[in-house]
């Protein structure tokens, strides 16, 4: 008797709705480069990346002709302070190149291979992000449960892509929208407009900034309020363009005022008001956050200026920064960084702007937290730790 129960149990422990496999993506699971099948992903020879109990992590690639392969610089070295020098592989008698390290600090990481020079993404990683730039691999390294991005059991917003004409570009674009599990067409709701860097598509702010699992887990939380998000496209002129910088912001307030906004407010119940509207981007969203937002208090009264800056900020903004009503007419200005970036050039930027604030007494929250630098890891915790709970909270 003893015997059958053990076979039954065993059963259950084999069976497939009791074991998900690395990289299955069968569920939206908060590790999914945890080996737990033994299974290689499909249709790759090899589990890359691997992570194991103690976050250390491993990766392996086959190339056997190959004469260098390393991890080159990156989020990984950034969070973890690995140095800014590439780490090396080990080429095995089976051609088989792996690197083992760690452990890591649990979040989601983007990364490259270089192989002989080339940069490459991870082949055997079924995760991998598709931008504006060519692709890189995602690593995530799990801790004993779903983090503050991940796919809870809470209730889920929505997210809507729409595919639009625009006479600014004269294109098709596109644009992603969240609606919050409690969006009720007979209500309005404030928007955020987010915006994404000079390497970001509106998707990236779901897949790599998985703002929309931010904001469940935030409502579910009740840490913020009920928003709607919409994600814009804020690649509007070609971003190696020798003219990017004196054309990219003219041309996408045209688009924000001519196509996005009207969209938005005629599709959803959103609040037609800049004290109803917000506008946020990271890096190049940063700049356009300040430099279109700052100048259109007609459209937006709340900002959050995401690792972006300007190192002549005393100048360049001098018509937001010396209007005696700007603290009557903003009701959130949030400024942050990464604290990694804190020692980096990209602090110059950031400081710059909050020095000239605090010098024009304009009111506003500058932050610096979370382990990473100039990445997704920055990003996502500024959203979730302090922008996104502190929005709408002033009306």
């Amino acid at each position: 008797m003893q015997k059958h129960i053990l076979f039954l149990v065993g059963l259950v422990l084999l069976s497939p709705f009791a074991l998900r496999g690395q990289q299955a993506n069968v569920n939206l699971d908060y590790n999914p480069h945890k080996n737990t099948e033994g299974l290689n992903p499909f249709s790759a020879p090899l589990n890359s990346p691997e992570v194991h109990h103690d976050q250390t992590v491993t990766f392996r690639l086959r190339a056997p002709e190959a004469k260098e392969v390393v991890l080159p610089p990156g989020a990984i070295h950034t969070a973890n302070e690995l140095g800014n020098a590439p780490i090396p592989f080990i080429k095995g008698e089976d051609g088989v190149w792996s690197l083992t390290i760690g452990p890591l600090i649990p979040d989601m990481y983007a990364y490259h291979f270089h192989i002989d020079g080339v940069q490459v993404p991870d082949p055997n990683n079924t995760y991998a992000a598709f931008t504006a730039m060519p692709p890189y691999s995602q690593l995530v390294v799990h801790g004993n449960e779903p983090a503050y991005y991940d796919a809870k059991d809470v209730p889920h917003g929505n997210v809507t892509r729409h595919v639009y004409y625009s006479a600014v570009t004269d294109g098709q674009r596109e644009l992603y929208v969240y609606t919050p599990p409690c969006y009720d067409p007979n209500k309005t709701y404030p928007v955020l407009y987010l915006v994404g860097g000079s390497g970001e598509l509106p998707s990236n702010w779901v897949y790599d900034g998985r703002v929309n699992f931010i904001m469940d887990n935030l409502l579910a939380e009740d840490k913020a309020e009920p928003m709607i998000i919409a994600i814009p496209n804020n690649q509007i002129i070609h971003r190696n363009h020798p003219n990017h910088t004196e054309l990219t912001f003219d041309i996408f307030e045209k688009e924000l005022r001519e196509h996005v906004i009207p969209l938005i407010d005629k599709s959803y119940s959103a609040i037609d008001s800049p004290k109803g509207r917000a506008i946020s981007g990271l890096s190049m969203g940063g700049r356009h956050s300040m430099f279109i937002g700052f100048r259109s208090l007609d459209l937006f009264a709340n900002f959050g200026i995401l690792s972006a800056g300007d190192s002549n900020a005393e100048a360049s903004l001098a018509h937001f920064l010396n209007d005696p009503h700007v603290n009557e007419k903003v009701d959130y200005l949030f400024v942050g960084q990464g604290t990694k970036e804190a020692t980096s050039f990209f602090n110059h930027r950031c400081q710059a702007l909050h020095e000239a604030l605090a010098n024009h007494n304009i009111k506003h929250e500058y932050y610096i937290g979370g382990h990473g630098g100039h990445d997704w890891g920055t990003w996502r915790h500024l959203l979730y730790y302090r922008f996104l709970p502190n929005l709408w909270k002033s009306n």
